[in-house]
């Protein structure tokens, strides 16, 4: 791995990696249909009930891409990559709950040491973005991405954009949500300085596709939005 990498692996340790399950879900309202509707528009675009390889860059923790994915299509394989081993082994485990095993490769490490081969037919990158610090670091995943994507191949990507800073009433909206699970003052601070210094999401909705279209992307369309987070759909560039 990449020192980057290593540096955003880290971020999920043993602690962070159990709680993930959890937290993912009141941080990001509507976490479960973001997935979901990343997993039907594969399926719309791929075409249902043929046979596809899906890359799934940041598997680690719930698995749900794969999940999602695979109750719609069953001759879909799936190949898990994560730096994180504490997340990837949550992963596995949510697959093996699903009986998926059969059809994930789990893969530790980084989507550019996997080979550099045109060879799946659609891919996600879901909650992954905002963990890389700096720009070049996100424009090496995309482009590590576009580089063994079939021409024309989908990508889901979601994530959170704007500075926080930027949007201080989303900022009190998510402390709301987490009183709303029961969340004390001082936890809700606490998360909030996590997320302050902890991630670096792209700056704007259109930062987002400049990233993607120099990446090897056609102009992203966005399908999902919830406070912070977005999710796009976009496609490799024939």
């Amino acid at each position: 791995m990449t020192e980057t990498g290593n540096t955003a692996a880290a971020k999920f340790d043993t602690g962070r990696a159990a709680e993930y399950a959890v937290q993912s879900r009141i941080a990001l309202a509507g976490y479960d249909a973001c997935h979901e509707l990343g997993a039907c528009l594969l399926a719309a675009d791929l075409g249902p009930g043929r046979a596809a390889r899906v890359l799934v860059a940041g598997a680690g923790g719930t698995a749900q891409e794969i999940i999602s994915a695979a109750r719609l299509e069953p001759l879909w394989h799936f190949t898990a990559v994560d730096p994180s081993a504490p997340m990837l082994e949550l992963a596995m485990a949510a697959v093996g709950e699903a009986g998926l095993t059969a059809r994930t490769t789990p893969v530790l490490g980084e989507v550019g040491a996997l080979p550099a081969k045109a060879v799946y037919d659609a891919a996600s990158l879901i909650g992954v973005l905002h963990h890389l610090p700096g720009l070049s670091a996100k424009q090496d995943i995309l482009k590590a991405l576009a580089a063994r994507l079939k021409p024309g191949a989908p990508l889901i990507l979601a994530g959170n954009r704007h500075a926080y800073a930027s949007r201080p009433l989303f900022l009190a909206a998510w402390g709301e949500r987490w009183r709303m699970h029961g969340a004390s003052a001082d936890e809700i601070e606490a998360k909030l300085g996590k997320i302050r210094q902890g991630a670096d999401p792209p700056a704007s909705d259109q930062d987002v596709a400049e990233m993607l279209t120099q990446a090897g992307f056609e102009e992203p369309t966005l399908f999902f939005s919830s406070l912070f987070w977005g999710g796009w759909i976009t496609h490799r560039r024939g």
